[in-house]
């Protein structure tokens, strides 16, 4: 008879681990799904596809995507850039890269800021086409 009890015991003891490691895996899967939260910042990101021309340097293309960075350094409200293209599904095209302004009024302003024309007038040398998009959330 205390054979039968202690069976029993051991039975229930296996069962209660066994629901107990199933609620633990689901609230484990649900706080997985919490990690995946995601965000909509008010940030503009300007991105431009960009093609140099074929008589344009190594050395010169370098140039002018580091003016880029120079230029960000001096324009207020520029967040971030992206300069390095890793993938370029846009085949005939050099590259691309992106600007990150902390609101829309930061894009405004970088549009007519004298240090943007200065830029602008070299890389247009430079370049033989762009494609550029703003993306931004409302």
């Amino acid at each position: 008879m205390r054979l039968v009890r202690k069976r029993i015991v051991q039975i229930a003891a296996g069962a209660a681990l066994f629901f107990s490691g199933v609620a633990a895996g689901t609230l484990h899967a649900r706080s997985g799904a919490a990690q995946n939260r995601f965000g909509q910042p008010k940030t503009v990101l300007h991105i431009v596809v960009y093609k140099f021309r074929d008589d344009v340097s190594n050395y010169d293309r370098e140039q002018a995507i580091n003016g880029i960075r120079e230029m960000a350094g001096k324009i207020p409200g520029i967040k971030n850039i992206w300069l390095k293209t890793e993938r370029n599904q846009a085949r005939d095209f050099s590259g691309v890269y992106a600007i990150e302004f902390a609101n829309a009024e930061a894009a405004a302003d970088y549009a007519e800021s004298p240090v943007h024309e200065a830029w602008s007038k070299s890389w247009q040398q430079k370049r033989e086409n762009s494609l550029s998009f703003q993306v931004s959330n409302p």
